[in-house]
């Protein structure tokens, strides 16, 4: 039993509502639209928490393997760095959750399509691969993404503007240049989250890898980090704009004040301390679809 524990602390469930909220956002904007599918939610949920655990393991494990991971490490610390669980174990959940993400994934597709070789079909299949291996080339492979300042991009595209815009298309069967928007506001604040975990590492990673923070410096990394924040509330007031949304859906601007504490504490805090609102972040990450999502159906 104490195996199991260091297995599932190695999945990294605090990250977890963070794959979550595109697909929720997605689903729930296709919903309002009047197109919703229990089954297709219920896969897109199982397949993108795949994918982030497979992403999680994949990460540290390429963190130990390019010796990443030291004593002054700053954030958590998980079963290869803990000696708890070895490479092999590592490799064999990798090989777990790849199988898992492409078995979640297919009877997605299937179920979305009734055929895998229609266009869409074909399309959609096609994102989930390159989706499978950017989970595994964030620190894995000869020139991981992670290592060399792409790492937020690639988050944005996959956890942000992927997941929301595909589990609306998943539901709908269509594209609406519109969803964008919403999906821009999503992968803003799940950046974010991969930005405080990078402003923590600074001084470590400076060493190692290229960061967004080790490119910037501490302060303006944390501004970077302002912009992330506001840009999720301007991409949600500009949707609504042009959608010519009604007063309940601004629900939303009421967690202002929620993140602008968050923003305060992001600049007062640094290295370890700063762990402490990558949960926080995650948390009203989640927030802020369901209360965009509650004022689409009020």
């Amino acid at each position: 039993m104490k195996r199991v524990k260091y297995y599932i602390a190695a999945f990294r469930l605090r990250t977890l509502p963070l794959s979550i909220s595109g697909i929720l956002l997605g689903s729930l904007l296709a919903a309002s639209a009047g197109s919703f599918n229990w089954l297709t939610f219920v896969l897109a949920i199982f397949t993108t928490l795949s994918l982030q655990i497979l992403s999680n393991i994949s990460n540290e494990l390429g963190d130990s393997l390019k010796g990443t991971d030291t004593d002054d490490r700053q954030g958590p610390i998980y079963g290869l760095f803990a000696g708890t669980l070895s490479r092999r174990d590592f490799y064999a959940m990798i090989t777990l959750f790849v199988v898992l993400s492409a078995i979640f994934g297919l009877w997605l597709l299937y179920v979305s399509f009734d055929v895998f070789f229609s266009f869409d079909g074909m399309l959609m299949l096609l994102f989930g691969g390159l989706a499978i291996i950017a989970a595994l080339t964030y620190t894995l492979g000869k020139k991981p993404y992670g290592y060399v300042g792409l790492g937020d991009i690639f988050v944005f595209i996959f956890f942000g503007l992927l997941s929301t815009v595909g589990s609306y298309f998943l539901m709908t069967g269509r594209i609406d240049r519109m969803v964008f928007l919403p999906a821009s506001a999503a992968g803003f604040l799940i950046t974010g989250v991969l930005n405080i975990n990078n402003i923590r590492d600074r001084e470590t990673d400076v060493k190692t890898r290229i960061t967004i923070p080790v490119m910037l410096g501490d302060r303006k990394a944390k501004i970077y980090h302002d912009c992330l924040i506001i840009g999720a509330f301007i991409a949600m007031l500009i949707f609504n704009f042009f959608k010519g949304a009604e007063i309940q859906e601004y629900l939303f601007l009421l967690l202002l004040p929620l993140f602008i504490k968050h923003l305060i504490q992001v600049k007062k805090l640094s290295g370890k301390p700063l762990d402490k609102q990558m949960p926080v972040l995650v948390l009203l990450t989640l927030f802020f679809v369901l209360v965009v999502s509650v004022g689409w159906f009020l």
